[in-house]
């Protein structure tokens, strides 16, 4: 079958498949020959197929047989595209996994969350390799062990670099809206600054948009992000506008009363009642979570300028404290700002 380039059918192989990897890959593979290499945990429940779902977009059924399932990274010889969605913490091994195995024309995109794997993998990686940034916007949650749920919105953004371009056209073919960026640092800091969320919906036991809903809990994200805010200006980092409002003035937005805020932030908030955020699921299964690579990020930023970061800093500890077994993982908004004001 033809890419809708005009060119050859993209050979796309998603490395450490789970929720974003599978919601990615199943949408991809009309359209490409796509490979998934995860964990038995993960493929053992995609054996009749895959069903994507959310997203403004009618419910869609993968066939089996439209999938390469695998757990071997000897998959990755011919792929022209390898998508990395592994947690932060696997990026070096999955990049020694990879490394001696690529063609040198293959294209590495990093979807992953925080600030340095792409960097962490153009390390592992022969330099004739290609290694870009990638960006994923919205949630997406394993509700069946075949269905991805896509919770929240917005567009994939991509490396603008040449290299993206068959990529950008499978993933536009495949109706995910994505947009080539000249940014991505910038758009990384930005989604960090989204991503500190995930710790405060971890930690408040609710939905999305129940706890985006409850001022208190919008009153730690936005400490969160002004410590954050004020690690980028020393930094000289000026985060890329993702939303309705420049980064700078969300703080303020957060802190408005509930009824004004969703009437200001409603038009950025597509959020559906049942999406929660991955780093509730690491909690809720008993995984390690990404908090080094979050409120961790922050903190270590801000000590690398000569400032302090303490609500993430307690932030971060309430999330390792919830990791380990019998560690509070439910906290009225209340009680978790107060949590993370306290000296």
């Amino acid at each position: 079958m033809p890419h809708p380039t005009g060119g050859h059918r993209p050979r796309i192989v998603v490395f450490g498949a789970s929720s974003i990897g599978c919601y990615l890959g199943g949408h991809l593979a009309q359209h490409a020959d796509v490979t998934l290499i995860g964990r038995p945990s993960v493929l053992d429940g995609l054996r009749d197929g895959v069903t994507l779902s959310g997203g403004a977009r009618p419910t869609a059924r993968v066939p089996r047989q439209l999938l390469t399932l695998t757990q071997e990274p000897d998959a990755v010889a011919e792929a022209d595209f390898v998508l990395v969605t592994v947690k932060s913490a696997a990026t070096i091994p999955s990049g020694r996994e990879l490394a001696g195995r690529l063609r040198p024309d293959t294209v590495v995109v990093s979807f992953q969350n925080g600030l340095h794997n792409t960097r962490l993998l153009r390390d592992e990686l022969p330099a004739a390799v290609t290694v870009l940034a990638g960006m994923v916007p919205y949630n997406v949650a394993r509700t069946a062990p075949d269905t991805f749920h896509q919770g929240t919105g917005g567009a994939l953004m991509i490396d603008g670099h040449s290299g993206s371009a068959p990529l950008v056209a499978a993933l536009t073919a495949a109706g995910l809206p994505v947009e080539p960026r000249d940014d991505m640092p910038e758009v990384q800091h930005a989604k960090l600054l989204m991503n500190l969320n995930n710790a405060v919906n971890a930690l408040s036991g609710l939905p999305l948009r129940d706890q985006l809903g409850a001022r208190p809990y919008r009153r730690c994200l936005a400490l969160c992000q002004e410590e954050a805010l004020a690690a980028f200006a020393a930094a000289g980092v000026r985060p890329a506008r993702l939303g309705p409002a420049p980064a700078r003035l969300m703080p303020g937005i957060l802190r408005l009363p509930d009824a004004l805020f969703r009437r200001v932030a409603a038009a950025g908030l597509q959020v559906d009642a049942h999406a929660r955020s991955s780093m509730w699921d690491d909690l809720e299964h008993g995984r390690a979570t990404e908090i080094d690579g979050l409120q961790g990020e922050v903190v270590a930023m801000a000590e690398r300028h000569g400032l302090t970061a303490p609500v993430n800093a307690r932030l971060a500890a309430l999330v390792h404290e919830a990791e380990r077994p019998g560690g509070r993982r439910s906290w009225p908004g209340p009680e978790l700002l107060d949590a993370v004001r306290r000296p």
